[in-house]
């Protein structure tokens, strides 16, 4: 009996000391096991509970594994990218089996669990900020991160011009592409705009495209993080604030949130899932426009005119910091794993490609840390938020560089950003594309 009270106290001491992904050490490396073990014998169950099992556990090691190798963690945006990168990788080595490959991407696109998170934590990040800081914030965010995105545009594509490529091919396929919102709602419909033109195959074009996208995002998430190293003791660090504030509106007294408890969490998801559909009624009805916008754009006027009770509202924000918290690294797995191709990337990259980018990051970065400061902004954040968030794979990519630069918060402003920003884009892509 003693022995086995003493294997119980080491297990206990471990899982207390070692915890990955808030998971004890010892019930994770049997969670561990039993994955390779499902997954060598390729039986992972074809459902969400078998993409999230696998998920979970692969994002847990790629964190962890992340966040405690100094080179990782200090520079290359720790565990957050190491996700995203090791993920893609293991699918190109065929070290994940291909049907294990399928569920996990159609639990994160076709049963949209990446839809459910953004929603979840954009209806937290915005109505858990004050009202004013809030208003005043979003009216001086949308000219920096346009603003930015236009500097960008013609550095990049000029620097493109400086290596060889023409100021149109620079402009249609690296520029555009890296700010065009994403994959599914940005170089999609820009490729279908370029086909239609070009008289040629959307798939062919799409694969022209999507290096760009996926360089630049690697690159905002690695910028992101080493950002915030290096200023985390600047005054240009708003320690994830965006808004320069008075002293009188900085000393508000913050009211302590209250404990977590299954009631809020449930009022917390229907306030979310309420905005998200009432978002998408809108879009039913004006297609032009993303549903997320709409669903950003009604979420602030009901803060503006207080009109979520403070229940309501801390319920919301309890929903968002469980879903943060719980699931990030699983959802990153999932976009490497499932997402990102390694293949096809090595296959169309050029070294001309990746410095292009890498202008674009430094570029649409310090544009977006320069504006900010002019309108009243914390530099990083908006160097973050309003630059090198542009230059991601929209929701996916706002997640990962986020994630990577501890920014979370400011997840309704990137979308923002990403979002109409995004449709601008291949509005002018479909016109130049017609014109050059």
């Amino acid at each position: 009996m003693s022995e086995q009270n003493s294997e119980n106290g080491l297990f206990a001491k471990i899982n207390e000391k070692v915890q990955v992904t808030n998971i004890g050490g010892v019930a994770f490396s049997l969670m561990l096991l039993l994955l390779i073990a499902v997954l060598s014998l390729n039986a992972l169950p074809k459902n969400m509970g078998g993409a999230l099992f696998a998920l979970v556990i692969l994002g847990g090691v790629f964190f962890f594994v992340g966040n405690n190798t100094p080179i990782l963690k200090s520079y290359l945006g720790g565990g957050s990218a190491l996700a995203v990168v090791a993920g893609s990788a293991m699918t190109a080595m065929g070290m994940v089996p291909a049907p294990a490959v399928a569920d996990i991407k159609s639990f994160i696109s076709n049963t949209n669990f990446l839809e459910f998170y953004i929603v979840a934590l954009i209806c937290s990040a915005i109505l858990k900020m004050d009202r004013d800081l809030l208003l005043k914030s979003a009216v001086r965010f949308l000219p920096v991160a346009f603003g930015a995105m236009i500097i960008a545009f013609f550095v990049t594509s000029f620097a493109g011009m400086a290596m060889g490529f023409s100021f149109k091919h620079a402009a249609l396929y690296i520029s555009f592409p890296m700010m065009a919102g994403g994959i599914g709602a940005g170089i999609v419909p820009l490729s279908a705009s370029y086909a239609g033109a070009l008289h040629q195959s959307a798939g062919d074009i799409l694969n022209q495209l999507f290096p760009a996208v996926v360089i630049a995002n690697l690159l905002a998430i690695i910028g992101s993080s080493l950002l915030v190293k290096f200023t985390a003791k600047s005054k240009m660090n708003g320690q994830g604030q965006l808004l320069k504030t008075s002293e009188d509106m900085g000393s508000k007294k913050k009211e302590e949130a209250p404990a977590m408890n299954n009631k809020q969490l449930l009022n917390g998801m229907m306030v979310a899932l309420t905005f998200y559909i009432m978002g998408n009624i809108l879009f039913h009805f004006i297609p032009q426009i993303n549903a997320f916008a709409f669903m950003i754009l009604l979420v602030i006027l009901a803060k503006a005119f207080n009109l979520v009770p403070k229940f309501y509202e801390q319920s919301a924000a309890m929903f968002g910091g469980m879903i943060t918290s719980a699931t990030t690294p699983a959802l990153l797995a999932g976009i490497g794993l499932a997402l990102v191709d390694m293949n096809k990337l090595l296959q169309t990259v050029t070294w001309q490609l990746v410095v292009c980018s890498l202008i674009s990051v430094i570029t649409i970065g310090i544009a977006g840390g320069l504006l900010g400061k002019l309108f009243g902004l914390y530099p990083v954040e908006s160097a973050i938020a309003g630059g090198m968030i542009n230059n991601s794979m929209g929701g996916t990519g706002n997640v990962a560089v986020l994630s990577a630069s501890d920014r979370m918060g400011l997840i309704a402003f990137a979308q923002m950003g990403n979002r109409i920003g995004g449709a601008i884009i291949l509005v002018l892509g479909g016109l130049l594309i017609t014109m050059m």
